[in-house]
């Protein structure tokens, strides 16, 4: 960058501001601007608003370096989602992994520690001179080496339960089995008995819960199995998922299924239009609920039955187990289960209950 002012010369950089300066410009001691700067001491509003507007004004920023040594801390988070390691940056494209990864980077700014995005599967390329002080993996895969990198190189590691009880890994997850039963259960109260499930082709501990606990579920009602996977994620391979599992298979007698549980994520008014495609009224010939953090849900005709994983809570959650660890020292494994919430809407209910309700978390 050149300035004509001198003669096309590249300009000097601004001085940066000092502590000192401010408190010699405010009129008080390098110590007293310390203190309303940092929200400490036994200062009266007026002495401390009156820092803090210096500061302001001036343009004065903490040196985050000298503060880094002090807190032995580079106070920064990697972040990375493990089931997408083939496409590591599409789960931007996720409203469910959008609003985890947006709530934990708020959450931990809050906390003063800043989100470093990751791509998946390369640990040892592009992360291994990061001084990250701990790492987010989020749904890893059964078979993904990330977990086991990180805590060989001592990093601790939040993920879900999936690394309980291992030293140096701590998790925040949700009861996927009794989510999936609570939606089944809810499903089966409205006249569904012949439920199918389009799950995605996933090996995280979510999605085994999930069929495992649909399986079990099935088996008890004395019903018939009817599972379609998704070859990949994203609307288009799940539309497709959903149209299969419309017509039914052997599984079913050749009947169609009469309710629809889709847990691989897609956008519930192109859900609703597969169904209306294939011959199908919603609730009348099909119930639906959806996985979902899609406000279309609430938008469609009729309005789309969903079961939240509540990111933000998750987010919350793991944000502050986190700094639970780093700051106060708690390194024993730990973990913490929060819970899912069904909303009920107009797509799953029957006999004339047109109003949606919201059933308790599970």
């Amino acid at each position: 960058m050149t300035d004509s002012r001198h003669g096309g010369q590249p300009s000097s950089p601004t001085p940066r501001v000092r502590l000192v300066d401010v408190a010699r410009e405010a009129g008080l001691s390098k110590t007293t601007v310390s203190a309303a700067l940092n929200g400490t001491g036994r200062l009266s509003p007026e002495v401390r608003e009156k820092a803090r507007e210096t500061a302001r004004r001036m343009g004065y920023r903490p040196n985050a370096t000298a503060r880094q040594l002090r807190a032995g801390r580079a106070r920064l988070i990697g972040y990375v989602v493990g089931e997408l390691v083939d496409a590591p940056w599409t789960f931007l494209e996720s409203p469910y992994f959008a609003r985890l990864t947006g709530a934990t980077a708020a959450t931990a700014l809050a906390r003063g520690y800043a989100v470093v995005l990751l791509p998946a599967g390369s640990l040892q390329r592009e992360w291994a001179e990061l001084p990250l002080d701990a790492v987010v993996v989020a749904d890893p895969a059964a078979d993904d080496p990330i977990v086991e990198e990180l805590l060989a190189a001592r990093i601790p590691v939040f993920s879900d339960r999936s690394v309980e009880g291992r030293p140096g890994a701590h998790w925040v997850d949700v009861d996927g089995a009794a989510a999936v039963r609570a939606s089944l259960d809810h499903l089966w109260e409205q006249g569904a008995r012949r439920p199918a499930l389009v799950t995605p082709d996933s090996t995280t501990r979510f999605h085994s819960g999930v069929f495992a606990a649909y399986h079990a579920w099935c088996a008890e009602h004395g019903v018939p199995e009817w599972v379609v996977r998704a070859a990949a994620p994203g609307n288009g391979p799940v539309v497709r998922a959903v149209e299969t599992a419309l017509v039914g298979g052997p599984e079913t007698g050749g009947e169609r299924p009469d309710a629809l549980f889709v847990v691989a994520e897609a956008s519930p008014p192109l859900v609703l239009e597969a169904a209306r495609r294939h011959g199908y009224e919603v609730p009348r010939d099909l119930l639906l609920v959806c996985v979902s953090e899609d406000v279309t849900a609430l938008h469609t005709d009729p309005a789309v039955t969903t079961l939240s994983l509540r990111p933000h809570d998750v987010a919350q959650a793991g944000i502050e187990l986190l700094v639970a660890v780093l700051e106060h020292g708690h390194l024993e494994p730990s973990g913490v289960l929060v819970p899912t919430e069904l909303e009920v809407r107009a797509s799953s209910v029957r006999h004339g209950q047109t109003e949606w309700t919201s059933r308790p978390p599970t």
